[in-house]
């Protein structure tokens, strides 16, 4: 079986080296620069993979090549960008690890594979979760221990992808806000996100990186 892997955030790397070490003949692409429609149509994968990828994926891929995201959300609840940091800032601690085969829409294909994931602790402690529940689910799927499920769109949510300016703590959430919203806006902005900040009468921008909420 050959697998095409598409990514490059740590966490998917090291899904992709752990299919590897499967022993799968594997394709690696871990850039943008990387990526060629072309290289990979050559290639003739079983699968592709794109874990974590953040641009347009080429139409003719996802129509004749089985593509396969990793989304961390409850599918199809939260669709769209920024997931993690959607849910975590609804006050969501309970989410879910979801593989699902691409279509044309956003988010909107079959699921092959969902399993649970919290949402409590820091973005390391979230990250490492992510990568331990999509090696399993990933390793069932090329097992071909899978059924497909389609998603119900009555009980699809979508949200878009958070932009930098959103991660300012702004004077009126400190008056308006519970110390939890804001801890948990500080902590869904780890790096590599755009760290939460405040704006100081000189003009700079102070980040903050670690909250405790007691």
């Amino acid at each position: 079986m050959k697998i095409c892997c598409v990514g490059y955030r740590p966490w998917a790397l090291s899904i992709y080296k752990y299919v590897e070490h499967l022993g799968y003949d594997t394709l690696m692409i871990n850039s943008k620069q990387e990526y060629c429609k072309k290289t990979i149509k050559n290639y003739n994968p079983d699968y592709i993979l794109f874990y974590g990828w953040s641009w347009i994926i080429d139409e003719d891929l996802i129509e004749n090549f089985d593509c396969i995201m990793l989304h961390p959300s409850p599918l199809p609840k939260y669709r769209g960008g920024s997931p993690i940091q959607n849910q975590i800032i609804n006050g969501e601690k309970h989410s879910a690890v979801t593989l699902f085969l691409m279509d044309s829409g956003i988010d909107t294909g079959d699921i092959l594979g969902q399993e649970y994931l919290s949402l409590e602790g820091n973005l390391d402690d979230i990250f490492q979760r992510i990568t331990k529940t999509g090696k399993s689910l990933t390793k069932k799927i090329l097992e071909g221990n899978f059924s497909r499920t389609k998603q119900n769109d009555d009980e699809s949510t979508y949200f878009k992808r958070r932009k930098p300016s959103q991660s300012e703590i702004t004077i009126e959430e400190i008056k308006t806000k519970s110390g939890e919203y804001l801890h948990n806006k500080i902590r869904m902005l780890q790096s590599p996100y755009p760290n939460s900040f405040i704006r100081t009468s000189d003009g700079k921008k102070l980040k903050i990186i670690l909250s405790e909420l007691e």
